[in-house]
């Protein structure tokens, strides 16, 4: 049973035959798998590399799908503050408009207000003049 490289090689050179030389590579692998049981786990290099190959590409999709998508949500925010720009001056219209309005009918509601007043206090003028006229003819 060889426990070193050179061991191995002096087996393998003294084996009889083929058969007693694969016999010999079959022990040195399940000696290797019983020395190593997580070697079939290893990584290699070619593994990694090939890992941070699909990474990268991973990243850089997501990289592109993060520019695409914050493109789209920077046209749908414009959109939205145009939409909103126009709304506001809509409501800034509507608003003189209800505020014109408001001060027309205070407007009319004072002038009504003062017409009416003049209409009784007109009279009334009319009838002190009167009393007081009555007052000094009976004095």
């Amino acid at each position: 049973m060889a426990t070193s490289v050179v061991q191995l090689y002096e087996a393998l050179a003294t084996a009889p035959d083929e058969r007693a030389r694969a016999r010999v590579i079959a022990e040195a692998f399940e000696r290797l798998e019983e020395r190593y049981p997580h070697l079939p786990d290893l990584v290699t290099q070619g593994h990694l590399r090939e890992s941070e190959l699909r990474l990268q590409k991973e990243i850089a999709q997501v990289r592109a799908d993060l520019s695409e998508t914050e493109l789209r949500l920077q046209k749908e925010i414009a959109q939205v503050r145009a939409d909103l720009t126009v709304q506001i001056e809509q409501l800034r219209g509507a608003v003189k408009t209800d505020i014109e309005q408001l001060r027309g009918e205070v407007k009319t509601g004072i002038e009504r207000s003062r017409n009416s007043l003049l209409l009784w206090l007109i009279p009334l003028m009319f009838a002190q003049v009167g009393a007081i006229a009555a007052l000094v003819k009976l004095l």
